[in-house]
């Protein structure tokens, strides 16, 4: 590899402004609550870059750039209903409702608004143990896509790339809580942006242009340039609703509506959003194209970071470099304040009754960012499948157990607390039975069954039962 020192260099000066964000906010973090949604004082620029640096990171760039490898263009779909249904429509449909109802209920973490919302102890137990088990499998996924980052670019043996990168972000989170996850993930939207563009300019560069790009893909498999191509509509279609309609029911996302200082913000940051998650197409493309210069990638998450390595200068793969480690550890960090807060907050001092104050709370949530982030690092080590896969795994199960009762929750009167807990339960439960079928039944990821179960359960057990739930308004 050639100019490591420069690479390393300009990583170690970025891994230590992480670590003084850390610090900094760590000065304003007085309360849980500002340690788990930055006391809802959160700007609509910061929430909504942040909200896309979680939601696509080194999943999406290296992940996505290796369904673009091994399907073609039709990926391109994916990234489209990302911006429309991810970006947009979320924002549009969730964000006002959500932060006005958080707020009246006074929760602070999703656990907490479904023990409130139905009167449900038990959702608040049940949601805090899916989140907490299924996340960890997602930072799986975000190590991964870290580690062979660092392999590719930088020559350093993969299980250093995951044990690096996953250690700086345990340090800046365990001390700044959502106040530096936030602002570090709105610094690393930026960086993740510019390292994008000058990865695809790039790309276009040397494969002589789209349409020549186009071409010569087509002449490699013309299903790699058609839809649903070679990959069939059964698995884009799913995929395309796992990475857009799951967000919907991602805790790690719905807190930046949780956050966010007023309604206001809310409209501005759903413009923001949109316009930045343009971005997703970029890796989708890139991947397709890499296919015409490395016909024969044994390791297909390797595709975009193989691109960077033989066709950027040095500057720009230092700026894509950084970009790739900060969109991976923005959602990294993200997913680490949810499910510590999902444990200590939900389980430990609201459904155990552990006595415990603010202080001891923020301590508490410290510890098990390092206990989560640990299990993550050591499971990344050797971890199966691909980036995206893993993925679309974890988002299914969480989103078809959250994502009927959280959206009918803001909008129904008619849910029932029996709805609910069908919901959850069943949406759960057949999520995981059909992503165990191999192949699945169909050709369908377990999450089109999950959800479609979970609304079902919900809207017709709440129809038939008497136990409906007073809505505050």
């Amino acid at each position: 590899m050639k100019h490591p020192i420069f690479y390393l260099s300009i990583l170690a000066v970025y891994f230590v402004f992480l670590i003084i964000v850390g610090f900094v906010t760590q000065k304003k973090t007085k309360s849980s609550s500002d340690y788990l949604i930055g006391g809802r004082k959160i700007g609509a620029m910061v929430s909504a870059l942040s909200f896309v640096a979680a939601y696509f990171s080194s999943v999406v760039i290296i992940g996505g750039g290796a369904f673009g490898y091994k399907y073609g263009l039709s990926t391109l779909w994916i990234a489209a209903i990302n911006v429309l249904l991810g970006c947009f429509l979320a924002w549009l449909v969730l964000g006002k409702k959500t932060r006005e109802l958080t707020m009246k209920y006074n929760a602070v973490t999703l656990p907490d608004f479904f023990a409130k919302r139905y009167q449900l102890p038990f959702a608040r137990i049940f949601v805090s143990l899916v989140i907490s088990l299924f996340l960890i499998v997602y930072n799986v996924s975000i190590l991964k896509g870290l580690g062979d980052t660092f392999q590719v670019l930088l020559g350093v043996p993969y299980v250093w790339g995951v044990i690096i990168s996953g250690l700086i972000v345990l340090i800046y989170v365990s001390f700044g809580g959502y106040l530096a996850v936030v602002w570090t993930g709105f610094i690393q939207a930026l960086i993740m942006g510019a390292g994008l563009i000058l990865l695809l300019t790039n790309t276009l560069r040397v494969t002589g242009g789209l349409s020549a790009g186009v071409r010569s893909l087509s002449q490699i498999n013309p299903g790699l340039v058609e839809t649903p191509g070679i990959w069939g509509f059964p698995g884009l279609i799913s995929y395309v609703l796992v990475v857009s309609f799951g967000v919907w029911g991602m805790p790690q996302m719905l807190a930046r509506f949780y956050s966010i200082k007023s309604n206001k913000a809310i409209r501005t940051g759903t413009i923001i959003a949109t316009i930045g998650g343009a971005m997703a197409f970029i890796p989708y493309l890139v991947g397709a194209l890499a296919r015409t210069k490395f016909p024969e990638l044994a390791n297909v998450d390797q595709a975009i970071p193989m691109m960077v390595s033989h066709f950027m200068s040095p500057a720009a793969t230092a700026i894509f470099f950084v970009g790739v480690i900060a969109a991976g550890m923005s959602t990294f960090s993200s997913v680490l304040i949810i499910s510590s807060g999902a444990i200590v907050r939900d389980l430990l001092r609201t459904s155990f009754s552990v006595q415990i104050n603010e202080k001891q709370e923020i301590h508490w949530n410290t510890l098990t960012n390092v206990f989560i982030g640990v299990i993550s690092i050591l499971i990344a080590l050797k971890p199966p499948g691909l980036v995206l896969t893993l993925t679309a795994f974890s988002w299914a199960v969480i989103a078809s157990t959250c994502l009927a009762p959280f959206l009918l929750g803001l909008y129904w009167k008619g849910t029932s607390r029996s709805g609910a807990l069908a919901s959850m339960l069943g949406g759960f439960l057949v999520s995981i039975l059909w992503t165990m079928q191999k192949p699945p039944p169909f050709g369908l990821h377990g999450f089109i069954p999950g959800v479609a179960s979970s609304f079902i359960l919900l809207i017709a057990v709440s129809l038939a039962s008497k136990d409906k739930i007073s809505f505050l308004r």
